[in-house]
Formats: structure tokens, C-alpha cells, sequence
């Protein structure tokens, strides 16, 4: 299920570091697949371009992603690529240049997100025979996500679904098992590359935007677990045309995760989050659920 978040991310412009992902650099057995396919309802200020000159706006997106993982050995160690085609259908209103009011309805492909990881330590690459003797202590791993500028994108208009732009988000993670309990702790850094057909022919850029995640995760045996999880993100001011802009972002956001197997080779995963605290930028709250079907060697 490590690949979710970023499938419910759609559309991709609502940040990578805001999504709230337990369980990312957990153990996998070499071979495994998984295709997850999921529904979610976001609502609320959803920040998708903090340049743009819209105030009291209220966004609604219908999410359904689909992905697809598969576990790997890299150099001997458990690692996995993860591959996201996010459909969505955003409606909402706002005001535009702070006098007329507007409205916006659209449905398409948001940014595909591409994600490969490692763990670096405390995950040697096991067959699923291997893997059932396994029993987790302190994990280290690293990963990279990718957004690619393949979402429906009108430089027309200001708000979309893609975000016409690369993002690259290189992360480390900290996992430790205690006892029924995984603590698990991570940090980011996301780049975006420049929006040369921003809105009115306008060039736009971006910093980096800094994030870090802390989750606390419960195993109730048979495949079931509940995870708690917190995220704060911070960064993000914007260039248009050479100007910046007063919009550096900061925020955090707090979740709930709750998963449950309902087949030998199906699980249920539902989810809630919401925003803590918002200077700028995208401030909603999200729920939803993910289906997962899992099949490989030696299950």
C-alpha cells in the first residue's frame, strides 16, 4: 500500500510533501505485486497554484487512482518501484482578482507519479518462503518520487489538473519495530522544474519545498493495522516573471489510517486527514478508501 499516497494525490499540484504515507519503508519479500485501485474526496481550499489571484475559494476533487508496485532485490537489499495513473474531477468557485466570481469544472488525468525505493539497512531482499521468518528492528531506507507533466493542463486557465512542471522529492526514512508498534519518521526535499506556460504566457518557478512525517503504526495480527500520522511541510515561494511572490508555504496536517485483509490476497484500506495549521496554500480535508489485490511467487 506504500504507493497510495501518492496515487491520492490527484491532482499532483496538491503538494508531495503533504501526503501522509505509513508504512513506506517497510519489508516486502522479493517478487511481490500489487495493484491498488482507490476512490477519495478532498474538499476545501486546495491550494492548486498559490500564485494565482483567487481568494475564498472552495475546491471539491473526486480522486480514482490506480497503481501498480513491485518488490525488488536491489544489491541485496528490499527495494520497490511504484507507478501511479491518477483520474480525477475537480469542481469549485472562487473569487478572481478579488472582485468577479468564478467557477471551474473539469475532469481528466492529473500528473502520473513514478516512485523507486530502497531499504538501506535492516531489509535484506528475502523469497516469501525467507520472508515468514522474518521479524523487523531498526530499518533505514531512501526514496525518490517523481511527477511527471502529463495531466490535463490549459494555460488558459488557473486552475488544473496537471501542473505543467517536473517534481523530484528524494526522501530518507527511520523505521523501528517495538514490540506490536512501528515508529516511523522520515524528512524530504521537493524540487519542481519552471512552468513556461503559466497563466497568460507567464514564466513560473518555484523553491523547494522541505517536509518531514511521523507515524505510529499498531499490527493487530492477520494483516490488519491502524496507523496515526502527522506531517509539516514548509517552503515553496513563487517567481512569476522574475517577481516573487509573499507566498511561502507552511503547514501540517494529522491522519488516520486503518487497513483490513478481505480476501487471501485482498485488503481494504481506509484513510482521513486534515489539515493542523495552513499559512499558505492548499488547506482541505480528505477521505477515502484503496482496494488492493496482491499475487507473486511462492503465495
Amino acid at each position: 500500500m506504500r504507493v497510495l499516497a501518492l496515487a491520492l494525490l490527484a491532482p499532483a499540484a496538491c503538494a508531495l510533501a503533504q501526503s501522509l504515507e505509513p508504512r513506506a519503508y517497510s519489508n516486502l519479500p522479493v517478487g511481490m505485486n500489487f495493484l491498488v485501485a482507490g476512490y477519495a474526496y478532498s474538499s476545501g481550499a486546495v491550494g492548486f497554484d498559490a500564485t494565482a489571484p483567487l481568494e475564498n475559494g472552495h475546491m471539491r476533487v473526486h480522486a480514482l487512482p490506480l497503481g501498480y508496485v513491485r518488490s525488488l532485490d536491489v544489491l541485496g537489499n528490499s527495494g520497490s518501484i511504484a507507478l501511479v495513473l491518477p483520474l480525477a474531477r475537480l469542481s469549485g468557485s472562487a473569487t478572481f482578482d478579488g472582485s468577479a466570481e468564478v467557477t471551474r469544472e473539469i475532469s481528466g488525468m492529473a500528473d502520473p507519479a513514478l516512485r523507486l525505493a530502497v531499504n538501506l539497512f535492516g531489509a535484506p531482499a528475502m523469497s516469501a518462503a525467507q520472508f515468514a521468518g522474518y521479524r523487523q528492528d531498526l530499518i533505514v531506507g531512501a526514496s525518490v518520487s517523481i511527477t511527471a507533466p502529463f495531466g490535463q493542463y490549459d494555460r488558459e486557465r488557473l486552475v488544473n489538473l496537471g501542473t505543467n512542471r517536473w517534481s523530484v522529492k528524494p526522501e530518507l526514512g527511520l523505521s523501528k519495530a517495538l514490540g506490536p508498534w512501528t515508529a516511523e519518521v522520515s524528512a524530504g526535499i521537493t524540487w519542481f522544474s519552471r512552468n513556461g506556460e503559466f497563466f497568460q504566457e507567464s514564466t513560473r518557478e518555484q523553491d523547494p519545498i522541505y517536509s518531514t512525517q511521523l507515524h505510529l503504526t499498531r499490527q493487530f495480527g492477520r494483516g490488519m493495522w491502524g496507523a496515526l500520522s502527522a506531517t509539516y511541510y514548509e517552503g515553496g515561494r513563487t517567481t512569476v516573471n522574475g517577481v516573487a511572490k509573499n507566498d511561502r508555504q507552511a503547514g501540517s496536517r494529522f491522519g488516520l489510517t486503518f487497513s483490513l485483509p478481505v480476501a487471501q490476497r485482498q485488503s481494504i484500506k481506509l484513510f482521513a486527514n486534515s489539515g493542523l495549521y495552513a499559512r499558505t496554500g492548499t488547506d482541505f480535508d480528505t477521505v477515502g478508501l484503496a482496494w488492493q489485490y496482491l499475487w507473486g511467487k511462492g503465495l
